[in-house]
C-alpha cells in the first residue's frame, strides 16, 4: 500500500522494467528506467522519493484490452516478425519488461487515485507509437491505453494525458476505433500533443492547459497523466521543439494549473518519462527529466530541491 504522506513521491520501479543493456537495439530507451533511478540517487531528490516494488506485470487478458491476440501473443512467445514490430529486439527479458512498464504506469496511476494529495511516477516510456496490431516507433505496448481502459471499466474514471513527447503521440487515436469506449475513458480533446516551436509551442500548450483545466473544475475528468519527454528539446537528436528554459516552462504550467484546481477539488497526477536520445551526453538527458521532477516537487509538495542538471550542447549547435 503506498501512504498519503505529502513529503515522499512515491515511484514505481522494480529492477525488471530495464532488460539488460542494449542487446544489439539502437534505441537505449528499453534501459531508461534504471538509468533514470540510478541518476536520481545521486541528486538532491532522492530523499525525497520513495520507492514503491510491489505491482506486478499486466496480464494477457490487460493488453488484449488495446491490441489484437495475435500480436499479444506473438510479443509473449518471441514469434517473429511481430515480436520486432517496435523496431527493439526481442528477449524473455525484454518481454517481461514491456509487461511489467506497463503494470507500473497501471499501478502508479491507480495510486495516484487513491490518494489525490500525492503524485506519483512511473518512470516509463514505450507506448504511444504502439497501435492495435503492432508496434512501432520503439514503443511495444499502449500502456496507456491499457490503463485508461481498466480505470474506465472498473472505476467509471476518465483521464486526461499531457503526451509532451517530441512526436506526436499515436497510440490513442489509433485506439479509438479499436476499443470505442476509449472515447470516453480518455475523451477526444483530452490527448495533449503541442505543436509548433518556441513560443508557438508554449502558446498551443496553454490553450490545451485551460482546456484541461476546464474539464477538470466541470467533473468531465477525473486524473492526469502528464509524460515530459525530453526529445522535445531542442538539441535532442530526434527533437527540436523547445530551449532548455521553454521545455522546463512547459511543465511548470502544467504543474501550476493541476496546483490551481487542487484549490477546488483533488486532482490525481501520476508522470511518465516517454522520450529522450542523445547518445553524445546521455546524461543531459536524464538531467532535464530530473530537473522536471524537481519543479514538480516545488509546485506540488512545496520542496525545494536546488538542483540544477548540466544540459549540454552538443557540438556544433
Amino acid at each position: 500500500m503506498v501512504s498519503t504522506s505529502p513529503q515522499t513521491l512515491p515511484i514505481f520501479y522494480r529492477p525488471e522494467l530495464a532488460p539488460p543493456d542494449a542487446q544489439g537495439n539502437y534505441s537505449k530507451s528499453p534501459t531508461k528506467p534504471r538509468r533514470f533511478m540510478e541518476y536520481l540517487r545521486t541528486t538532491s531528490l532522492w530523499p525525497h522519493i520513495r520507492l514503491i516494488d510491489d505491482f506486478q506485470k499486466v496480464t494477457r487478458e490487460d493488453l488484449l484490452l488495446a491490441h489484437v491476440p495475435n500480436y499479444v501473443d506473438a510479443m509473449i512467445q518471441g514469434t517473429q516478425p511481430l515480436c520486432e514490430s517496435n523496431s527493439l529486439r526481442w528477449s524473455p527479458e525484454f518481454r517481461d519488461s514491456v509487461l511489467y512498464t506497463s503494470g507500473a504506469l497501471l499501478a502508479a496511476l491507480q495510486a495516484a487515485i487513491a490518494a489525490p494529495d500525492q503524485v506519483t511516477m512511473a518512470p516509463v516510456s514505450g507506448f504511444h507509437h504502439a497501435t492495435p496490431a503492432g508496434g512501432g516507433g520503439f514503443c511495444t505496448f499502449s500502456g496507456q491505453v491499457v490503463a485508461a481502459l481498466r480505470l474506465y471499466r472498473e472505476q467509471g474514471l476518465r483521464g486526461a494525458w499531457f503526451d509532451l513527447d517530441g512526436h506526436m503521440g499515436n497510440s490513442i487515436e489509433d485506439s479509438r476505433a479499436f476499443a470505442p469506449d476509449l472515447n470516453q475513458a480518455i475523451a477526444r480533446g483530452c490527448n495533449v500533443n503541442p505543436l509548433g516551436q518556441h513560443a508557438a509551442y508554449l502558446a498551443d500548450l496553454d490553450k490545451q492547459i485551460a482546456e484541461i483545466r476546464r474539464r477538470l473544475l466541470a467533473g468531465q475528468v477525473d486524473y492526469v497523466a502528464f509524460a515530459h519527454g525530453a526529445d522535445s528539446h531542442q538539441w535532442d537528436q530526434l527533437g527540436h521543439q523547445c530551449t532548455t528554459e521553454e521545455w522546463l516552462e512547459a511543465g511548470r504550467r502544467i504543474y501550476a494549473m493541476v496546483r490551481e484546481v487542487r484549490e477546488t477539488k483533488p486532482v490525481p497526477l501520476t508522470l511518465a518519462l516517454f522520450g529522450g536520445y542523445r547518445d553524445d551526453h546521455p546524461e543531459s538527458v536524464l538531467g532535464l527529466h530530473a530537473m522536471d521532477l524537481a519543479e514538480c516537487l516545488a509546485q506540488l509538495y512545496g520542496i525545494s530541491t536546488g538542483f540544477v542538471a548540466e544540459v549540454r550542447s552538443p557540438r556544433g549547435a
